[in-house]
């Protein structure tokens, strides 16, 4: 259903938000007014040994009510409630030089009792030992530092107070930050939200930086010497090339300069990011950095400055940060996305259409595997890290939703129309405007494109509801077809992956060919038939036996220690593996909508040119 009553809405996700949020506050908790608020960061050799971070909150008063702050309980753009207060410790307040009363008023609130007007001086110790872009990370030489994760704010107040941050570090270390400088390693924000939405990068780390369309993009790596001089030149032209694309979507750059904040490190087995309002951090394995998911995910994050930090549903408008903050929207703010990284690495010339198209295929594939689950359910209980495989599936299935609306919004409209009509309509008249988008609004705005295509039927389907997704249908209009291709390749009926002294055996089928063999989980293979596994052809008896089912293969192994020689019966397997691609018989309609997906352009603008 397309949410069109507000009201019920909010009460429902005022009712999650409190099951979520832990820290419901009373309706009464509002702190007396704070002015002239300025924080300090204090960051040394000492501390870093200790993964700790010092933070001063300096404010003034002008009565003797409570002064009553409270910590962030989450990170915008981190879905999930962290509880940031646990960190803190070592808490102090004082004022005149003498320590003021104060007590807690919830987990994450503090109140202070000031004895008359004037100056009151906070400290406290943020413990920093687990890695997370969201929080606050240190090593002997460096810190990551997140405002939600750091900075107190006066409950119950408007959060659109000016502050000042300065940082006290070691004088030869680096501060990098978002925030703009007005001295020093001093920094100023506009606002609350401002403040919290560009962390911090203090310490010893690599910086390198080029002109992006005109703005300076700083690219910060975290340890020194994880990345090579080349590989930040390489990352730093990727994104020459896919930034003018995003920026051609919404007609804007709306940032004056854009930091890329990067940590390298070893056994992180992947890479994740976080979304800020002209920066990203980025936790990556630091033996990955030339894989080609990097610029993919930088792609979808500097999209998000966009989609997210600026252009939002009105669910996430304004932040709040008390409570877990529920929006059904994901799949547009996320999923959408990342459709759009996948099309400024197409646009921009760092894919090429099979890459696109393999991409596409990628998330099709893993949204098969997935249990049934509406798009807007999957954006709401992302809060609750959900264990039927359904937790993220508003990327992809959200990605696919997006191709989906592309398409046939160009459909309708001869490629005169596009998605990017969507977004700049939305983005013109609710983030220019102050406000986020309601479902009205984003759905208007989707058959305005099509010139009056209803999508009331696609909503209730493919977003509320769990239909299948008609993707050869869809993808015909784009001119492209799935094919499918079959193979009968022998298999052993395990997983494997590689180890420092040959291919380790993860699952075993029970049914499998390996088992009927007397192989095992955590098993070493060595060699089969003959040939090591640490040799790169190791794998070729798949084709010398694919003629031979019932054969035996020699499999050597290592297990507990001992040297073991398994005979493997050969099972043949049909393997189906499907791929998009151009159709050759597509129609001309559908080639134009192809080409202008593939290019980011309509008929409008081929009439321009």
């Amino acid at each position: 259903m397309i949410r069109s009553v507000r009201s019920l809405r909010s009460l429902c996700f005022l009712a999650i938000a409190l099951k979520l949020g832990a820290q419901a506050r009373p309706v009464a908790l509002r702190s007396a007014p704070i002015t002239d608020v300025r924080y300090t960061l204090n960051f040394t050799t000492g501390l870093g040994v200790e993964r700790s971070v010092e933070v001063g909150m300096t404010f003034a008063v002008s009565g003797r009510d409570p002064v009553v702050l409270s910590m962030p309980v989450w990170t915008p753009g981190s879905y999930e409630v962290n509880n940031w207060a646990r960190f803190l410790s070592d808490f102090h307040a004082t004022a005149k030089g003498k320590e003021l009363r104060w007590d807690k008023s919830d987990p994450d609130t503090w109140r202070i009792y000031s004895d008359a007007p004037g100056e009151v001086k906070l400290q406290y110790r943020l413990k920093a030992d687990t890695l997370d872009n969201a929080g606050n990370w240190a090593r002997d030489e460096f810190a990551l530092v997140n405002g939600t994760a750091a900075f107190l704010y006066p409950e119950g107040r408007p959060l659109e107070f000016p502050s000042q941050v300065t940082v006290s570090t070691e004088p030869a270390w680096r501060v990098v930050t978002g925030l703009p400088a007005t001295g020093a390693r001093t920094f100023t924000a506009p606002t609350y939200h401002e403040l919290v939405d560009h962390p911090f990068f203090i310490g010893r780390f690599d910086v390198d930086s080029a002109l992006v369309a005109g703005v300076w993009f700083r690219l910060s790596a975290y340890p020194e010497g994880s990345t090579t001089v080349g590989q930040r030149a390489k990352l730093l032209d990727q994104m020459k090339r896919v930034i003018p694309k995003q920026t051609q979507v919404f007609g804007d750059t709306p940032w004056r300069r854009y930091e890329m904040m990067q940590i390298a490190e070893r056994g992180f087995g992947g890479m994740n990011a976080l979304e800020h309002e002209n920066s990203n951090v980025a936790i990556v394995e630091a033996e990955a950095l030339d894989e080609d998911f990097v610029p993919s995910v930088y792609a979808h994050e500097i999209f998000h400055a966009f989609n997210v930090k600026r252009l939002r549903p009105i669910d996430l408008w304004p932040y709040r940060y008390e409570a877990a903050q529920p929006t059904s929207w994901l799949w547009v703010s996320e999923g959408i996305t990342d459709y759009y990284a996948d099309l400024s690495l197409l646009r921009g010339g760092v894919w090429k259409e099979p890459e696109f198209l393999g991409a596409t295929q990628k998330k099709l594939e893993h949204l098969e595997a997935t249990v049934p689950v509406a798009l807007e359910d999957a954006s709401l209980q992302t809060w609750l890290h959900v264990t039927d495989g359904t937790s993220d599936i508003y990327y992809d299935k959200g990605s696919l939703a997006g191709l989906a609306l592309d398409i046939l919004i160009r459909d309708a409209t001869d490629n005169a129309g596009s998605l990017d009509d969507v977004f700049r309509e939305l983005y013109a008249n609710d983030f220019r405007q102050g406000r986020g988008f309601t479902p009205e609004e984003w759905w208007g705005a989707v058959s305005r494109a099509a010139t009056g295509l209803k999508f009331t039927d696609f909503a209730n389907r493919y977003v509320d509801g769990r239909d299948t997704y008609p993707m050869e249908s869809w993808l015909a209009k784009a001119g492209w077809r799935i094919r499918a291709d079959s193979t009968r390749e022998a298999r052993f009926g395990v997983s494997l992956s590689t180890d420092s002294l040959g291919v380790r055996v993860g699952m075993v089928d029970p049914n499998g060919a390996a088992a009927v063999g007397g192989v095992k989980a955590n098993d070493l293979i060595t060699a089969v038939d003959g040939i090591s596994t640490g040799d790169p052809t190791w794998q070729r008896w798949r084709q010398k036996y694919s003629a031979r089912e019932g054969a035996k293969v020699s499999v050597e192994l290592l297990r507990d220690g001992k040297r073991l020689v398994a005979q493997v019966p050969v099972r043949i397997s049909v393997l189906i593996e499907r791929r998009i691609e151009p159709d050759p018989k597509a129609s001309a309609k559908a080639q134009r909508v192809r080409q202008g997906i593939l290019r980011g352009e309509t008929s409008r603008d081929t009439n321009r040119h």
